[in-house]
């Protein structure tokens, strides 16, 4: 049983990797299931997870908060509409940007429904920095 939660562990951990360059597929909710795997797998698994600095901050700071910083909404809600607006007009099928129109508000509905992390950023310290 403890592989089979080190290999849907590791495979949320790579589509959450993936999720920071593809506006449609989620990190956080990847990465949360990637800690919660490796801690029933492999405990040496999450320790390195962990020891990755863009995974620990975004773990931490929704296991801490439950709130996403404001940087990172804003960012993936424009990356988001500007790939689906981008895929609407090229596909140029009326269902489709209709489909992509429903994605679109049920996604940003989504994130904009978490708190806003309040990321008070000093410059002295690199922690601060959110992903």
């Amino acid at each position: 049983m403890k592989i089979l939660w080190s290999i849907v562990g590791s495979v949320a951990l790579i589509l959450g990797f993936m999720g920071l360059f593809l506006p449609l597929l989620p990190t956080t909710p990847f990465w949360l299931l990637t800690a919660y795997c490796y801690l029933r797998g492999c405990t040496r698994l999450y320790n390195w997870a962990m020891s990755i600095p863009v995974f620990n901050k975004v773990v931490e700071n929704f296991r801490i908060h439950r709130a996403i910083p404001r940087r990172v909404k804003v960012v993936a809600v424009s990356t988001l509409w500007i790939t689906l607006s981008l895929s609407g007009y090229w596909a140029g099928r009326l269902w489709v940007a209709l489909l992509l129109l429903a994605v679109g508000v049920g996604v940003t509905w989504h994130i904009l429904s978490y708190k806003t992390l309040d990321v008070r950023r000093d410059d002295n310290d690199e922690s601060a920095a959110c992903p």
